[in-house]
């Protein structure tokens, strides 16, 4: 098996809206936002006004940041660069759709632990993203 060590790949400028905006401006401070549910204290991601469980109203939290992979695969032909896409289950419960960097793509697997990070993406936003936990 080879090794693919992360490389930094230039990242599209973020899409905001109003209704993103408080996740954005987080990512910006160095923190995760999610929402949760004010009727049955459900949090979910995507973030969307209305929760998806009871359709009542929603406030935005701070993640812990940690998590473990839930699914990955890596992306090795779309580009220069290869890339891990997984999905991460946050010690929240909620799952969420991100990229794992800052390690050896060949050595992630399903269960690993992982930590939030920070990407710069054309523009100046931060994205937020996952590597290995140390």
């Amino acid at each position: 098996m080879s090794q693919t060590n992360y490389q930094e790949r230039p990242l599209s400028p973020v899409v905001k809206d109003a209704a993103t905006e408080p996740y954005w401006q987080g990512a910006r401070e160095g923190v995760l936002r999610i929402k949760r549910c004010t009727a049955c204290g459900k949090v979910h991601f995507y973030p969307r006004a209305l929760c998806p469980f009871c359709l009542g109203d929603t406030e935005w939290v701070q993640a812990s940041g940690k998590g473990t992979i839930y699914s990955v695969s890596v992306a090795r032909r779309v580009g220069p660069i290869p890339y891990a896409l997984a999905y991460v289950q946050l010690e929240e419960g909620v799952a969420m759709l991100t990229n794992i960097v800052d390690g050896d793509l060949d050595r992630l697997r399903i269960g690993d632990p992982v930590e939030l990070c920070f990407k710069e993406a054309e523009g100046g936003d931060k994205v937020p993203m996952f590597r290995p936990a140390t």
